[in-house]
Formats: structure tokens, sequence, C-alpha cells
């Protein structure tokens, strides 16, 4: 039989871990990790060319940098946005309202070595921002393995009424907290190597987005079901032992 505090602990556990994998599965689909702000562009003509080389051109760093510094663009882990009018077949609106138009990272781009000048393949390969860029992509996908893992062991020790799996739930979940965070870090730490190979035009502006705010909540609260989870089965042991000799005394 569970004490109670036990239970009360699994299930607030529970919460905490479905809580950080909707806001980490929200913050991987979304391409609202890092955003760029700039003055709107005067001409035209130099908006309309960096959206076509942004979308149509070959997969290439320094046009799809140069493309979200300039037109508000968005930076995700598998998307890169840009804010561009909307097109009018009919007529030219003197305020014509803005979209946002993205283009999705393929999974061979994701693979794609980084370049010490980007835009150079001719270049040194920069191999601390290709392997930041590739761990950015790849931990959040293992921390979403783990926590669905340690759901498997939990339906698991439930069918089979034991306690003792629920310490391994806890470390799968403290494994998928420091993916999490591993996340944020290389994105944050890819980013600024990025501003430093290929700096940002005089006054555009940069801040964190919304999605990364929720990347960084998940680790949190994978912490502190992992806590609970690790708690709960060494109290339990522990009780469990003293009933256990109690009993034989």
């Amino acid at each position: 039989m569970v004490d109670n505090r036990y239970a009360t602990a699994l299930v607030i556990g529970s919460v905490l871990s479905l809580l950080a994998t909707v806001y980490l599965s929200v913050a991987v689909g979304t391409p609202h990790w890092y955003q760029y702000s700039c003055p709107q562009v005067k001409h035209e003509v130099n908006a309309s060319e960096l959206k076509n080389e942004f979308a149509n051109r070959e997969f290439d760093e320094k046009f799809y940098s140069d493309g979200m510094f300039c037109l508000n663009g968005t930076l995700g882990l598998w998307w890169r946005c840009i804010l561009v009018p909307s097109e009018s077949m009919w007529f030219i609106e003197p305020d014509r309202k803005m979209e946002m138009k993205c283009m999705r990272f393929s999974l061979s781009q994701q693979f794609s070595p980084k370049y010490k000048y980007p835009g150079n393949p001719d270049s040194e390969e920069d191999v601390s921002r290709t392997y930041l860029w590739r761990c950015q992509f790849l931990l959040p996908l293992v921390s979403l393995a783990l926590v669905f893992l340690s759901g498997l062991v939990g339906v698991c020790a439930c069918l089979c009424r034991s306690f003792t799996p629920t310490t391994g739930v806890g470390v799968l979940h403290l494994f998928a907290g420091l993916c999490s965070l591993g996340t944020v870090c290389c994105f944050l730490v890819g980013v600024d190597l990025l501003h430093k190979s290929s700096p940002p035009a005089d006054g555009v502006q940069s801040s964190l987005g919304w999605s990364l705010y929720l990347a960084l909540i998940s680790f949190p609260l994978q912490m502190m079901a992992a806590a609970l989870f690790l708690w709960a089965a060494r109290s339990h042991r522990k009780n469990y032992s003293r009933m256990t000799a109690y009993r034989v005394a």
C-alpha cells in the first residue's frame, strides 16, 4: 500500500512532467526563439531582393541571416522567418499589412557544416558552431524521447504494482531536464558566435523570443518532477524496509 504523501508526490510530478513536455513540444515547433527588429526598409527594391534570396536561393547561411537582420526576422530550431508586406494582385495598398514568411530547415541542412565566414564554403569550417547547431535540435528530441520512455516505465510500474521503477522515472526526467537546458545553452552560444562571424547591420536590435522562454521553463519543471519521483521512491523504500524489519522483529 502506498502512503498518501508518496501518491501525492507522484501525481504532482506527473503533472509537472506533462506541462514540461507540452512547453518543450511547442517551443520546438515554433520559430520564435530569437527575433530581430530593424527600421523599416526604405527601398522596396532591396526588400524584394532580400525576400527572393531568402526564399529562392540555395541554402546559404549568409543570405538567410541577412534577410532576418533586415526584415524583422525570427529564428527557430527548425524554422527561419522574415516579415514582408502581403502581396496583392489587384492594387497596391498605401499601407500594406505585414505577413510572416517562413522557410523550414531540412534534415540535411541541419547537419550541414558552418564556416568561419558565413556564405563562403571555401573558408575553414567552424567546428564549434557546426556541433552547437546539431546539438540544439538533437537535444530537445532526446529530452522528449526520455520523457516518453519514463512514461512507459511508469505505466509498467503501475501494471506490475511495484514502486521500484519510480527511481528510473526520476533519473530519466533528470537527464531530460539537462537536455532541455543544453538546448537553450547551445542555441544562445551558437547565435552569439554567428553574430561575431556575421555581425548584424547598425540599428538592428535582437531579443529572445517566447519559444526560447518556453523551452527554458521546461527545464525547472522537469527537474522538479525528477526530484519528486526520486524522493517518493527513496522515502517509500526506506519506509518499506523499516516496516519489514519491524514485522520480522
